[in-house]
């Protein structure tokens, strides 16, 4: 029986089928950065109800001429995505020879599955329901709050910032070591869309990494302060490098790399190895 479920991963894994729903979720994930890249700079413009994450950016793409219908197609490729990386989990990694990085890589693949499935329900919820508000943005306080008061709430809370910190540097180093071009299909870009999509990889990385590490640090100061309120996601990070007196530019570039990040991701739908 398990040898069977093995062989039907396997064949859903080098199938036609899955790499469309993995190239559709990239493509998704590419949108959903850039309309995020546009809320950061209304932040910098002095839009403080701009909610600059990934909610707030399904719920800016809903208010669009046939925003509902978008927002159904997202859902579509969030779900394609998390299924794609839950088949990569279940199977392993091609090409990964060294089996503990095998094994971490299979944890990754389940934690982005299970953000692009809650991003999926997230834009059937709005589909449905395109008329009411999702959450205000402090979803991390509150869900933090709850934690702290866990036994050892203190020391898991501290140990997600600690993660958050760790995929930010690992995202950051692959961005300027040039590790993602790795994944994609050199031979078939040109030399200038090689140029191109190397920046844009480069500086949407990097850019990532800050927010992440940012997010971290905010997490183990509300764990060591036991305050919740230091609990933050990307739209309250921003939020707050905006009172800075040079928080409107630091806005301004993060939203460039922001996007920037949404055009590698396009790059990804269409160049990325997707299979065995």
């Amino acid at each position: 029986m398990l040898e069977r479920a093995q062989e039907a991963l396997e064949v859903a894994a080098a199938s036609t089928w899955l790499e469309r729903l993995a190239r559709a979720g990239l493509a998704a994930r590419g949108l959903l950065y850039v309309v995020v890249g546009l809320l950061a700079l209304q932040l910098a413009g002095g839009h403080r109800h701009a909610r600059a994450d990934k909610e707030g950016a399904l719920q800016s793409v809903v208010r669009q001429p046939f925003g509902r219908v978008l927002v159904l197609l997202l859902a579509v490729g969030f779900a394609g995505y998390a299924l794609w990386r839950f088949v990569e989990a279940a199977v392993g990694p091609a090409r990964e020879p060294d089996l503990r990085k095998a094994q971490l890589k299979r944890v990754g693949y389940v934690a982005r599955g299970c953000l692009y499935a809650f991003l999926s329900a997230s834009a059937v919820k709005l589909f449905i329901w395109s008329s009411r508000s999702m959450s205000s943005g402090r979803a991390e306080a509150d869900w933090t709050a709850r934690v702290l008061t866990w036994p050892g709430g203190g020391w898991l809370v501290q140990a997600a910032g600690l993660v958050a910190i760790g995929a930010g540097l690992y995202v950051g180093w692959r961005g300027v070591s040039g590790k993602f071009r790795e994944r994609l299909k050199g031979t078939e870009m040109g030399p200038v869309a090689r140029r191109w999509v190397r920046g844009f990889g480069t500086v949407g990385m990097v850019t990532r990494m800050l927010v992440s590490l940012m997010i971290g640090f905010f997490l183990v100061a509300a764990a060591r302060q036991h305050d919740p309120g230091q609990a933050v996601g990307i739209d309250g990070t921003l939020k707050r490098v905006v009172d800075y007196s040079y928080g409107p530019a630091l806005l301004v570039a993060a939203a460039f790399g922001l996007a920037c990040y949404g055009l590698y991701s396009f790059a990804e739908a269409r160049y990325r190895r997707v299979g065995r």
